[in-house]
């Protein structure tokens, strides 16, 4: 299998597969994606828990040759894709149009070393695997693993009795998103990976910060700190700019063309907004878009929900901007009320400002049966938005 991981294949004239996976996480899994790179081809691992339009719809702009199920290989009419094509991993980015961010040989072999070395780990390791293996935070584990030689166990999901026996059973090395590690004993592990949403206020000692996208195969960032063979720089208005080995060649697109998103000295704009602190250490605030500009003055959402996590009767909160002719847009927070009730408005502002700059404090509430988010935990923006907007219609 070296040859697959310097990224030629045996005959850069043959046309590779791209293999797409319509499996739970397990050996099977861990079976077809060994046998996949053993031929030179490429594997798309395809979200099971979407509804058969939704998949069909990925399918059909991923266009793979083969889909491999529980009941076997079924040739599809796709494309092939380029030698030395390891993974594609869909991805919805900003447009909301799915799209396949394809990562090289190269690069996912980049990405295991780096991140594996920041850590401190190696072939000693065991990694458990129990994050969607369709999100690149769930499959770099297994890839990472296979680089490097490390143990592996896939489970088909997350579950807290499972993940803990795992632990116990051997497992050292966990990446999980911040509402599956409040569910479980942190201290199992030597080392946990978080990525996904924002992280916790109090993380665990044994708990490592990661800053990355699919883009960039995984945490290319890890506690502000860029891994080794990562440059990071700020534009003139405070936006991300990554360049490394670990990036992607490019965006897969339904219109079968191959789009590739870095620059002729391949750094990569990231659309997120970050600043150096004092240490020297990345902080991200947040997306471009996502920036609330209210009377003139700049309010991330994060912080607003950070600061109102705690607050008497809100079990669950998103925050955005909505469009107002006084102040530009207004702070608007969506909560999911706890059981003893809604707070109201002015109890959720004295509760902000007694934590945030008077003008980040919510002047409007929304009161919401369940924050939307992804299957890592990640508050949907833009779903948000749209509930917000459609409760103050203009």
């Amino acid at each position: 299998m070296a040859d697959k991981f310097t990224g030629h294949g045996p005959d850069r004239d043959t046309l590779y597969q791209l293999i797409a996976l319509d499996l739970d996480g397990g050996p099977r899994f861990v079976e077809e994606l060994r046998r996949a790179w053993d031929d030179g081809d490429a594997v798309f691992p395809v979200d099971r828990r979407l509804p058969a339009s939704a998949r069909d719809a990925v399918l059909t702009a991923i266009a793979p040759t083969v889909v491999v199920t529980a009941d076997g290989r079924f040739p599809r009419l796709g494309r092939p894709v380029e030698p030395g094509t390891a993974l594609v991993v869909a991805t919805s980015g900003t447009t909301g149009e799915p799209k396949g961010v394809v990562l090289s040989h190269r690069a996912v072999t980049a990405s295991a070393r780096a991140t594996s070395a920041r850590l401190g780990v190696a072939a000693e390791g065991h990694w458990l695997a129990c994050l969607p293996l369709n999100h690149v935070g769930g499959l770099s584990v297994v890839t990472r693993a296979l680089a490097t030689g490390a143990g592996l166990s896939v489970h088909p999901g997350f579950d807290v009795a499972a993940v803990e026996a795992a632990a116990r059973g051997g497992a050292t090395l966990v990446s999980l998103v911040a509402t599956a590690l409040a569910r479980l004993d942190a201290g199992l592990f030597d080392a946990i990976v978080l990525g996904g949403g924002h992280p916790p206020l109090d993380p665990p000692a044994n708990a490592v910060i990661t800053y990355g996208m699919t883009e960039t195969g995984s945490g290319v960032v890890y506690d502000g700190v860029p891994l080794d063979g990562v440059d990071v720089r700020l534009s003139c208005d405070g936006e991300i700019w990554l360049r490394g080995a670990m990036l992607l060649d490019g965006y897969r697109c339904a219109d079968g063309q191959h789009v590739d998103p870095k620059d002729a000295e391949g750094w990569l704009a990231t659309g997120d907004l970050g600043s150096w602190q004092a240490d020297g250490r990345l902080h991200v605030a947040g997306r471009r878009g996502e920036l609330i500009i209210t009377g003139g003055e700049n309010v991330w959402p994060e912080a607003v929900e950070r600061a109102l996590t705690g607050c008497p009767g809100i079990a669950d909160v998103a925050v955005c901007g909505v469009n107002d002719e006084e102040w530009g847009q207004v702070v608007t927070a969506m909560i999911v009320p706890g059981l003893d009730g809604a707070p109201t408005l002015e109890g959720v502002r004295g509760w902000s400002r007694e934590r945030l700059a008077p003008y980040a404090a919510p002047r409007r509430l929304v009161v919401i049966e369940a924050v939307p988010r992804t299957p890592l935990g990640k508050i949907r923006r833009g779903e948000v938005a749209r509930l917000a907007a459609a409760s103050f219609p203009d």
